[in-house]
């Protein structure tokens, strides 16, 4: 297996892609099944037994949902 480089990259997306990646990821889950993404040239693979959370920063008058999604290799 060769080893991944350590990665921390953000990706902006329109309206309807989001909608879209939202959407693949909902019916994933529902199904039991892992899912694939394609984040800046890579392809990922989340696993079922991911783990899901969200979190909600403030600071000032900026606020942040992040919707994670975090597993093991």
């Amino acid at each position: 297996m060769t080893k991944k480089n350590n990665r921390d990259i953000e990706k902006v997306y329109s309206t309807g892609e989001f909608v879209a990646k939202l959407r693949r990821l909902a019916d994933a889950l529902e199904s039991g099944e892992k899912f694939e993404i394609q984040v800046a040239g890579e392809r990922i693979y989340v696993p079922v037994r991911a783990e899901f959370n969200i979190e909600h920063e403030r600071e000032g008058a900026n606020e942040e949902i992040e919707f994670q999604i975090k597993w093991t290799n």
